[in-house]
């Protein structure tokens, strides 16, 4: 039976995972958050890894308070780089395979075409910079696939749509930016996703390719886009202003535009991925 350990279980991503591991039979999931096993206490890792004998662990741990980071950049590279390497160091010599989640933040967003796996990361961010760092520690392992995803949301835990839902509620308008562009990712969808490549390469025997890869949904917007997308989709009355990110206070740069080309995951791993339109309506509709 294969085992699949799921660290930050209790976040959005490893929520989506207890509830896609609903659908796959015949698999040992073991699911993880601090309070189990802290992955930043190297020995503890270790330990855990060892008696657990995975042949897969899906890394969801992760410091995403991207203003925040600022302040507390030792925290974010323990969580998103140091704890990494305690787990790629754990299965060095095994033949455990990692998928490590990682962010479109580790792009300045220059660009004016989607990044693909191959362009040259630039963060912005003390959290952009760790993410990378955790991609470089991951990458140590010969089987570590990293997938890069962005804006993620989902019924669970604090995100974007939700805040949206909340104050739509509570204001007769609020103002977003406009000039941030990329691509919402359902974190239902990239559980799904994930799960689909394990379950290829198990039941399947498909080739299972280390290496970087993106996903997001389909389709560009920009925050405005989507707070607009969410007040429609509830049935809100309430109007979106447009603003600057210039006239919108924060800590960290974010990059103004982080559309990722998901070319390489889909045809590698024969992925269908829906539109951020369908499936951000699908979340609304469970949120309400």
């Amino acid at each position: 039976m294969a085992v699949i350990l799921v660290t930050g279980s209790n976040g959005q991503l490893g929520n989506e995972l207890k509830e896609a591991a609903k659908n796959y039979y015949g698999y040992q999931f073991i699911f993880t958050d601090i309070d189990t096993l802290d992955i930043t206490d190297k020995d503890q890792t270790e330990t855990f890894i060892r008696n657990a004998d995975p042949g897969w662990i899906i890394n969801c741990a992760a410091y995403n308070l991207v203003d925040k980071a600022e302040k507390e950049q030792d925290k974010a590279i323990l969580i998103n780089s140091s704890a990494v390497s305690n787990i790629a160091e754990a299965i060095r010599e095994s033949e455990c395979k990692l998928i490590h989640i990682s962010s479109d933040y580790i792009f300045d967003g220059n660009s004016n075409v989607p990044y693909n796996e191959g362009s040259l990361p630039n963060p912005l961010s003390v959290y952009g910079k760790s993410k990378l760092e955790g991609e470089k520690a991951a990458l140590m392992h010969y089987g570590s696939m990293v997938i890069r995803t962005s804006w993620l949301y989902s019924s669970f835990g604090a995100n974007f749509v939700k805040t949206i839902l909340e104050k739509g509620k509570e204001n007769d308008r609020l103002r977003v930016v406009f000039d941030q562009t990329g691509t919402p990712t359902y974190a239902a969808d990239l559980a799904s996703a994930i799960m689909i490549i394990i379950s290829g390469v198990i039941r399947n025997k498909l080739a299972f390719h280390a290496g970087i890869y993106h996903y997001s949904n389909e389709g560009v917007c920009s925050w405005y886009d989507l707070a607009t997308e969410v007040v429609k989709e509830a049935g809100l009355d309430c109007n979106i202003i447009p603003v600057l990110s210039k006239d919108y206070q924060s800590a960290a740069k974010r990059p103004a535009y982080s559309v990722l080309d998901k070319t390489k995951i889909k045809e590698t791993y024969n992925l269908e991925i829906p539109h951020w339109r369908t499936s951000l309506n699908k979340c609304v509709k469970m949120l309400k």
